[in-house]
């Protein structure tokens, strides 16, 4: 697939691998600003960076960004003890990212797609069998509130993607990652 392999390039621009780094750390230090309200539902925003680098840089750099952002993450801030399965839910998560939104124009719909794809597979999907591995709930049990979150949270994280991602686009941050001139 183009986009995988465009994607791959995309790790041999040394601008490429600097403004990903910039985002890994922004997300690691997001990351320390969360809300945890139950065992189940945690709500933080250290997702921004790492949509934006799938985005911008493709599948193959999500998923790579994901489980470096994953390992160290719990390197920095160690909670509880570590668990690779969440580590392929944030390379899982890079990677529909990218697929969906990769050199393509930002449109709501797209990010509504991206996110709406993200919130099943990832969050209701993988984290939620994650976490019934971990705690041993049923799937079920747990699986309602999980829901919840995700539908209080859809709304609020499209949006704020989609603002921030325009926001740069507009400000023509990749013609200056990728060494064009800025009109």
């Amino acid at each position: 697939m183009k986009s995988f392999r465009d994607s791959f390039h995309e790790l041999q621009s040394v601008k490429s691998l600097t403004v990903t780094s910039l985002l890994l750390a922004l997300s690691v230090a997001l990351g320390f600003y969360q809300v945890q309200l139950t065992d189940f539902i945690r709500i933080s925003f250290s997702y921004l960076p790492h949509e934006l680098a799938s985005m911008f840089f493709g599948p193959v750099v999500g998923g790579i960004f994901g489980g470096a952002m994953d390992i160290l993450k719990y390197l920095v801030n160690p909670t509880g003890a570590f668990f690779p399965g969440f580590t392929i839910s944030a390379i899982v998560n890079g990677l529909i990212y990218g697929v969906v939104l990769y050199k393509k124009p930002l449109h709501p719909v797209r990010v509504l797609a991206a996110n709406g794809l993200s919130s099943i597979i990832v969050s209701l999907g993988l984290n939620t069998y994650w976490l019934t591995v971990l705690y041993g709930n049923g799937f079920m049990a747990i699986l309602p509130a999980r829901v919840t979150q995700q539908l209080v949270m859809f709304p609020i994280t499209s949006v704020l993607f989609f603002l921030v991602a325009k926001v740069l686009l507009k400000a023509n941050v990749m013609d200056l990652v990728r060494g064009k001139s800025a009109s």
